[in-house]
């Protein structure tokens, strides 16, 4: 699978400067959000503000950004059903092939000494597992990589072969949902000991 257009949003952003400047080196243009968009930029990397894909603005201090129809229509379209694409072109939706997301620190923050409620709530990811678990999903066609450790081998295979194989793609969507299981797990044991029924 060919990577031509991929979605960064990181909270972790060690190592992503160099991951999107290897990307970009390969042709693949880069759509990113808020911060990460800024780390980017900065660098001296080309990149699309994910409102420039939606035509909507990040908005409730980036609670909302990435749950729209033009980045989860451009994740799970199934790429050989002739009534996917067209539905894709009447509704001026541009495929992502790839989606690097890592999540809020829900973990780190549940650690620190007198947490709030209100800053564990805070840092629930909502969009993140949401553009994950489509990419994930769809790993026929998407690449997901949330792991950082990953950049290497995405980068390796897309240089040597010029794209993302079926296995690569298929072992990144299990790290997916692993990650994603784990990340929810945590969100449970916290809720449940401060809202016990």
């Amino acid at each position: 699978m060919k990577v031509t257009r991929a979605l960064i949003s990181v909270s972790d952003k060690s190592g992503i400067v160099e991951f999107a400047r290897d990307l970009a080196g390969l042709g693949v243009e880069i759509i990113s959000t808020g911060g990460t968009a800024r780390a980017i930029r900065e660098a001296g990397i080309e990149v699309t503000s994910i409102d420039q894909v939606t035509g909507f603005p990040e908005i409730l201090n980036g609670r909302v950004k990435t749950l729209h129809p033009k980045v989860h229509g451009a994740l799970l379209a199934v790429r050989d059903s002739a009534d996917h694409m067209k539905q894709l072109e009447e509704n001026d939706i541009e495929l992502i092939d790839l989606v690097v997301v890592n999540l809020y620190p829900f973990e780190k923050t549940i650690e620190k000494e007198n947490v709030t409620i209100e800053e564990a709530i805070e840092n629930i990811d909502i969009g993140g597992p949401t553009m994950l678990r489509s990419a994930a999903k769809n790993n026929r066609y998407v690449g997901a990589v949330t792991d950082p450790a990953d950049y290497g081998l995405v980068l390796d295979e897309l240089k040597s072969i010029g794209e993302l194989s079926d296995r690569t793609r298929q072992y990144l969507a299990a790290k997916v949902f692993k990650h994603t299981a784990r990340y929810d797990a945590a969100i449970d044991r916290f809720l449940s000991e401060r809202f016990p029924g």
